[in-house]
């Protein structure tokens, strides 16, 4: 099955809504590839603006993921060069306090390493979250994001590198504040990186 076909049926997939804890609401499976893509974004899941709208992070935490990337929303949005693709693929509803749930675990067992196979070009994967740190830096994975943010470095030996980020939510503002070296030094090393693999005005 070739990256169209496979991705016309991941769009299809009601896995979660025919499981033994259905979704609450109407799978709507929110992603973006391309077999030329060199950078892939790994994150948790939808939330619920993006589950209206159908489209990767299109909210406040997406204006600063592109801040943090340096690129502009053209190239983001791209697939031939930028891939997204979220651990759980549709938004997995909320919890009792009213914040998401975690993603759905059907998704990466059944989508993902097909998903990977399609795209041989990725030399940068951006991750957000635990469950993301967790499938793509394996045996390396620290155990927590904190430690995997702060031991940043240790993923560029990965095959694709990797860079541990932490979820760019405007609610991780006062973590950024404690964490300044996070601007002054990961910052700078990830927009060159994702520069010289998509040119300097992307």
């Amino acid at each position: 099955m070739g990256l169209d076909a496979l991705l016309a049926t991941v769009r299809n997939c009601r896995i979660c809504a025919e499981a033994a804890r259905p979704l609450p609401h109407d799978p709507r499976p929110v992603l973006q590839a391309g077999r030329t893509a060199r950078l892939l974004i790994a994150g948790q899941a939808p939330g619920v603006r993006v589950h209206a709208s159908g489209r990767p992070f299109t909210d406040p935490s997406g204006v600063r993921l592109r801040d943090w990337l340096g690129l502009t929303e053209a190239t983001f949005y791209d697939p031939r060069h930028v891939a997204i693709l979220p651990m759980g693929f549709c938004f997995p509803g909320l919890d009792a306090k009213g914040g998401d749930l975690p993603p759905r675990t059907e998704c990466t067992p059944a989508w993902r390493t097909q998903l990977m196979a399609q795209m041989p070009r990725i030399e940068l994967v951006v991750c957000l979250g635990g469950y993301a740190m967790r499938w793509h830096m394996g045996p390396a994975w620290p155990g927590t994001v904190d430690a995997a943010v702060k031991g940043w470095r240790g993923g560029l030996a990965l095959t694709p590198p990797v860079i541990a980020l932490p979820h760019p939510s405007w609610r991780n503002s006062g973590w950024l504040k404690r964490n300044p070296w996070f601007a002054a030094e990961l910052l700078p090393d990830l927009q060159a990186r994702v520069a010289r693999l998509l040119g300097p005005r992307a």
